[in-house]
């Protein structure tokens, strides 16, 4: 008897402090009765651990989307810059953009040929970007140089231009994902 006694003493309940002791050691029942405000460390690690997992899964089917968009992209600008260069040609005489003046036996260049395009006779709004390196500059070629067989100067040019020819290229290295050259688009 004298152990129930005993048992009896070391539980008491204080029902105004809301405390329980128990076995000597006082436990606070206010506070587990409190909503939680924040995330436990383990929780955010989960969420974490979740996202990064999802984003794996996803990021190659987007970086796939995004390399399509930008082949198509390259195509289109081309396609646009082909047909203004055309265009231009028929309205003066069969004589392409970028000389001064119209003139064949003066030296073409990027400025004459810009301004012949956008400001002058608003063939295009603006010069397309090449989408691979953001560059709308066109590397425009004397009659006397003959075209490169390969993308140079990726950094600086988005395309290059020989008036004499009026063949224009994408200025850009490697393959598409059908496995063609981008500079031979």
């Amino acid at each position: 008897m004298a152990n129930k006694e005993t048992q009896n003493e070391s539980i008491s309940l204080l029902a105004d402090s809301e405390r329980i002791v128990l076995g000597g050691y006082t436990y606070d029942c206010a506070e587990s009765k409190r909503p939680s405000r924040a995330f436990t460390l383990v929780e955010i690690l989960i969420v974490v651990a979740i996202l990064g997992i999802l984003a794996a899964i996803v990021m190659p089917e987007f970086q796939g989307h995004v390399q399509k968009a930008k082949e198509s992209s390259a195509k289109d600008n081309l396609r646009i810059l082909r047909n203004a260069i055309e265009v231009y040609a028929v309205d003066h005489m069969d004589t392409p953009p970028g000389y001064p003046n119209d003139d064949r036996t003066r030296t073409p260049n990027f400025m004459v040929m810009g301004r012949s395009l956008t400001e002058i006779n608003h063939y295009l709004p603006e010069i397309p970007e090449n989408p691979f390196n953001g560059s709308w500059q066109i590397k425009v070629l004397p009659d006397d140089e003959t075209f490169p067989t390969a993308a140079e100067h990726t950094d600086l040019y988005g395309w290059i231009y020989q008036p004499k020819t009026k063949e224009i290229r994408l200025n850009w290295s490697g393959t598409d994902s059908e496995g063609n050259s981008y500079f031979s688009y």
